[in-house]
């Protein structure tokens, strides 16, 4: 197997020394192995997405000298914000399945079930309660699309760095691929660029490692091989917390203009 990875930064703003030690795990395995390294743009935020912060983003991995190899197709650096037809394709294909439906309820709504289920310590879920009134685009509700999570069983993987990993399905609800607008959710748009792009090897934070249960239940419903996981623990200051990306100081950029 030709080992592929990927950094797929989110253009909001400067690289963070913690996203560029990703990329740099990334771009060393996949050279130590004779692949491909790939980036993305995940600009799906498009308030917040600027061109500027691929600029920038672009300057930083030139300067750390993470080269990287071009998608094939018309852009080498894909966005997904360029990509809302296949998207669209993928919310179709698992309505056509039966594997998502239709959800009416408004947010109000879905608050109010995660509420109850907190007050009754139970995991705070929607609830399902528009699994079965087959609800068809004809309807002139709102709706978002949500994935039918298999009522039983689990969804486990060995994890390349953290280990045996999982969550039994009655942990994973039933959640949003599309919102009502019809823009892609993360996980939607993430497992269908991976699959698309060939990617071999998703090595990422720890902080990711809660959102692969899900993605692995799209894998499986969509009907493509899932990549491995590899999930890097966290980037901490010297006080033991989570770097922020929004500190200034922990910026590529701020080490470049020293």
């Amino acid at each position: 197997m030709a080992v592929v990875t990927r950094f797929p930064p989110s253009p909001t703003g400067d690289l963070h020394i913690g996203g560029a030690r990703t990329a740099l795990f990334c771009w060393a395995f996949a050279r130590h192995e004779g692949g491909r390294f790939v980036l993305r743009f995940e600009d799906t935020d498009r308030a917040r997405s600027s061109q500027s912060s691929e600029e920038a983003m672009l300057e930083a991995l030139g300067w750390l000298g993470l080269d990287f190899d071009p998608v094939p197709g018309p852009e080498p650096i894909p966005r997904q914000s360029e990509r809302g037809d296949r998207y669209r394709a993928a919310v179709g294909e698992l309505l056509a399945s039966g594997d998502a439906y239709r959800c009416v309820c408004t947010p109000e709504e879905v608050d109010a079930m995660r509420a109850q289920a907190r007050a009754e310590g139970r995991n705070p879920a929607y609830d399902g309660r528009c699994r079965d009134l087959a609800v068809g685009p004809a309807d002139p509700r709102p709706s978002c699309v949500r994935l039918r999570v298999p009522a039983d069983g689990a969804t486990r993987w060995d994890d390349l760095i953290a280990g045996p990993s999982g969550q039994d399905s009655q942990e994973v609800d039933d959640f949003v691929l599309a919102r009502t607008d019809g823009s892609p959710i993360y996980h939607l748009a993430v497992v269908v660029d991976d699959h698309e792009m060939g990617i071999t090897h998703v090595i990422r934070g720890r902080e990711h490692i809660t959102s692969t249960s899900r993605q692995l239940l799209l894998y499986r419903a969509l009907g493509f091989e899932p990549p491995l996981f590899a999930h890097v623990p966290l980037l901490v200051d010297a006080g033991g917390r989570k770097l922020s990306k929004r500190e200034a100081a922990v910026s590529v950029l701020s080490l470049i203009h020293i």
